[in-house]
């Protein structure tokens, strides 16, 4: 069976378009990945720490948003258009979940062109759906538009569990009936009904996924719904935006109220995905645990405010400069930090910024609330000489004068990146495998660090 995804106008196998999307996102002259000619074993970053930093760096598109806003396209027969998507290897996991739906997938550069005009199936297979959690968005709107769907649930998670019971207890209020069996939820319309019904949903935790499936299935839904205790995260916010230029009538996203009237029909649109702010950080904490001094952009900061305090915080200058954020570093002083939801310090930050406070002065406590499995990062950097004592969720981190290079395992992807960071201020060579981590949400993070004077290759053994 052919795949729908294109580049340009000439169909590509699914194979032809994983590889090449990967090729953009990790590519590598010393190691060929995402060629698909070969399997590589012992792929890893060789870093050598010491180099100071100077320049420009850019942000990629935001993947958080970029998976649902392609979920997204499953609620229209027209053309949705997104720009400024990055080329991750989770963003081709969701183009060939939509593919296999019937979606019709364009790619040029970091614009997407989904046409959701034939969707032919209801049940996304389950090999695709196991390798990314995002993959439960399609819930929402197939059951909108279809009338039914059955998605197998998500596969475990390295970092903790995020059960979808949010999810299914929003789908029920709508007027839905779901079933889960066997490992697969099934979603469909009751009785004789046309369209889900609007109503009022309570979510008993503010869940970023269910406030996101919840806004599709609503978009198309008979009435008017309200979401109390919403997220309140920006991807929220950038899928209301783009849920609106379909024809969606939506208020309040950014609030804990949301409030959507549904609509009868949504029609395409053009659409840039907002900025990552998860990497907008990771960059930031790049010149902060280096000493040096970068401008980083574009980045908006009221995404990203709780982050921009801590650095201060620990001694960082930041100034302002249009769309971008200059950030210069000579010390760094310890300080305490706990994970929130947004607008509070984001959990997907706070191994990043461990690694920073391994090196700076004086005593530091960490305190984990969100995932309880997200403190596996700290034996690496202990491997790596931070004194760090971990009892339950709370790190206590005492600043070294310096870390040593090692070899070093990421554990999951913001373990992945925090690794990276510890290298490039480490003495000495460190080596970081679990790319396959690194590669599902950042694009090309070892060569935008090796353009500002970072020494970073990507090595692989052939298998």
């Amino acid at each position: 069976m052919r795949s729908r995804f294109m580049t340009g106008t000439a169909p590509m196998s699914t194979t032809a378009f994983t590889a090449e999307f990967r090729q953009a996102a990790v590519a590598d002259e010393n190691n060929g990945a995402g060629t698909g000619s070969d399997v590589r074993r012992d792929v890893r970053l060789e870093i050598t720490g010491g180099q100071p930093l100077a320049g420009e760096l850019r942000v990629s598109g935001a993947k958080n948003s970029a998976l649902v806003l392609m979920a997204a396209s499953l609620l229209s027969r027209d053309t949705l258009r997104l720009r400024n998507v990055p080329p991750l290897t989770d963003i081709t996991a969701m183009g060939e979940i939509l593919a296999a739906l019937g979606v019709r997938v364009t790619r040029n550069g970091e614009t997407l062109d989904l046409d959701g005009e034939s969707i032919t199936q209801v049940a996304p297979p389950y090999e695709l759906v196991n390798t990314l959690r995002a993959s439960f968005f399609c819930i929402g709107p197939l059951l909108a538009r279809m009338g039914t769907a059955q998605v197998p649930l998500p596969g475990g998670c390295q970092i903790g569990s995020r059960p979808v019971v949010e999810h299914v207890k929003g789908l029920k209020a709508l007027g839905a009936t779901v079933t889960i069996e066997h490992g697969v939820v099934t979603a469909s319309l009751s009785g004789r009904a046309r369209r889900l019904t609007g109503g009022h949903i309570h979510l008993d935790c503010p869940s970023v996924g269910a406030t996101e499936t919840l806004m599709m299935a609503a978009a198309l839904a008979d009435g008017e719904t309200v979401i109390d205790n919403a997220a309140l995260e920006p991807e929220v916010v950038d899928l209301a935006g783009l849920l609106t230029a379909m024809g969606a009538r939506i208020s309040g996203a950014g609030t804990p109220t949301i409030v959507i009237a549904g609509v009868e029909r949504l029609h395409g649109a053009d659409y840039a995905v907002i900025p990552d702010r998860i990497e907008a950080g990771t960059l930031l904490l790049a010149a902060a645990i280096t000493r040096s001094s970068l401008r980083v952009g574009p980045i908006i900061p009221e995404h990203l405010g709780a982050v921009l305090t801590k650095l201060e915080d620990a001694g960082c200058r930041l100034r302002h400069d249009g769309g971008a954020i200059e950030i210069s570093t000579d010390q760094v002083r310890a300080l305490d930090l706990r994970t929130m939801p947004f607008p509070g310090f984001p959990t997907d930050l706070q191994a990043p910024f461990m690694s920073l406070l391994a090196t700076a002065s004086g005593t530091s406590l960490v305190v984990e609330t969100i995932f309880e499995n997200r403190l596996q990062h700290v034996a690496e950097l202990q491997r790596m000489g931070a004194a760090i004592r971990l009892q339950g969720n709370t790190a206590c981190i005492e600043g070294v004068p310096r870390l040593s290079g090692a070899p070093v395992q990421g554990t999951d992807l913001r373990a992945s990146a925090a690794m990276v960071l510890a290298g490039l201020a480490a003495e000495g060579i460190t080596q970081v495998r679990g790319l396959e981590f690194l590669d599902r949400g950042y694009a090309g993070l070892e060569h935008k660090l090796t353009a500002v004077g970072a020494r970073i290759r990507r090595l692989s053994d052939p298998a």
